[in-house]
């Protein structure tokens, strides 16, 4: 197979819309976001039961990126065992009404997306 090398356009790069979805734009950030938000302040394994499809691992992964962003707060307490508690920031609120609306059109849409993606 033969290697194209392409020059990509400085404004791809610094486009907004790629460089933040890309940040929590898969499946398990935006339910990691979704429950803290409508569950308030929740510890791992709370979020874990909640998510049973994901692995520990998978979720550690994801609530890393998501503190690293901005869009959820990690609070430890000096206590032992150690107790760590996960919520939503206010820069993770402010994307919810959004999120929500896509998961509205996800409901109401459901049925045509997966026959459409039946017929390809």
């Amino acid at each position: 197979m033969r290697k194209i090398n392409r020059t990509i356009d400085e404004k791809y790069k610094a486009c907004p819309i790629r460089n933040v979805i890309e940040k929590f734009g898969d499946k398990w950030s935006l339910l990691v976001l979704y429950h803290l938000n409508e569950r308030g302040t929740m510890r791992f394994n709370d979020l874990g039961r909640d998510m049973s499809d994901c692995s520990q691992k998978m979720l550690s992964q994801t609530l890393k990126r998501l503190e690293q962003i901005g869009l959820v707060a990690r609070h430890v307490y000096p206590e032992v065992p150690p107790r760590v508690e996960y919520s939503i920031t206010e820069l993770g609120k402010s994307l919810m009404p959004h999120v929500i609306g896509l998961m509205e059109w996800a409901t109401q849409n459901f049925e045509n997306i997966v026959r459409n993606e039946g017929n390809l």
